[in-house]
């Protein structure tokens, strides 16, 4: 079930484009990460559908609720994180919680205040002035105040920027557990590795969608796989022999190392070192080349594949 529905979504600044004519949509406890460079359109989206900007053209529905109606409804139902949160720096992190808690209404502030401290592990310093704050704290504390009144769904701008490793392993944690739960995440991020480990599809921005799939089919999009075959020695008549074969596509030879496309690599590569055992390969090594998330955005963001 779709939870978030965005149609031809269009932002323009005067004379540039900032997003341009986007669809998607996500699934309920789906995290979507949304990759592209800087000046993309990543965070006008997000405030487009947080409904803090309007769209020029286009629409987008958010928990069942049209970005361009009852602003104060659609609140209730997500949550926000931004790049740079704002706080009330000479208040106390318990204070500023219950401040912002306060706009939502039936929710029990103390308990939720109180829980979500202590989720970011932020409890032993509830009566700390904010401006004392480390930044990876107030990060915490921002995707505290984004989760008190627990949304169906968040929007999260580089939640993990500038945090240590131990406090970005916290947040990545948090969020794992928010889709365990139910909730949709939409993650905009640098962090490829980070997007990689959280998101179940990745959507890649330039201005326009470049491409929206999980990170294993857009690599099988994009690129070919490649069975690599380590030899103590090529014999000469090998390659020949080998791209006889009716599964093998391809050979290349690079020193004692040969790499073969095949039809199916899961199903051919057992009989492939068969075969080149049989015609007196020695075989040390097998594996398949891998391509990283960051090889399909460059591919994405400096090539000229469109979805």
């Amino acid at each position: 079930m779709s939870i978030i529905e965005v149609h031809d979504l269009t932002r323009k600044f005067k004379t540039t484009i900032a997003v341009e004519n986007l669809s998607l949509h996500v699934e309920e406890g789906e995290v979507l990460g949304f990759l592209g460079p800087n000046g993309a359109g990543k965070t006008t989206t997000i405030r487009m559908l947080a409904s803090i900007i309007s769209p020029t053209s286009g629409y987008a529905i958010v928990a069942g609720r049209r970005t361009d109606g009852n602003v104060e409804e659609l609140h209730e139902d997500i949550g926000l994180l931004t790049e740079t949160p704002g706080f009330y720096d000479n208040l106390s992190a318990r204070f500023n919680l219950e401040f912002y808690a306060s706009f939502y209404p039936n929710i029990d502030v103390p308990v939720r205040v109180e829980k979500y401290l202590k989720m970011m592990g932020l409890w032993e310093r509830q009566v700390s002035r904010v401006g004392t704050f480390s930044k990876g704290m107030k990060q915490r504390l921002a995707l505290a105040r984004a989760l008190l009144h627990e949304p169906k769904v968040l929007f999260l701008d580089e939640p993990t920027a500038g945090l240590d490793p131990e406090a970005a392993r916290q947040v990545r944690d948090t969020i794992k557990g928010l889709s365990q739960e139910g909730r949709t995440v939409l993650l905009s991020t640098h962090n490829l590795v980070e997007a990689e480990e959280l998101c179940h599809r990745i959507a890649v921005i330039k201005t326009r969608l470049l491409a929206l799939d999980s990170a294993d089919n857009l690599r099988q999009r994009l690129f070919q796989r490649y069975v690599v075959v380590q030899l103590v020695s090529v014999q000469p008549e090998l390659p020949g022999k080998m791209s006889q074969l009716p599964f093998v596509r391809r050979v290349e030879v690079e020193g004692n190392q040969v790499r073969f496309e095949l039809v199916d690599p899961e199903k051919n590569r057992p009989e492939l070192i068969e075969r080149i055992v049989n015609v007196g390969g020695q075989v040390m090594e097998v594996s398949e080349e891998q391509h990283s998330l960051e090889d399909v955005y460059l591919s994405l963001v400096h090539g000229s594949s469109q979805n």
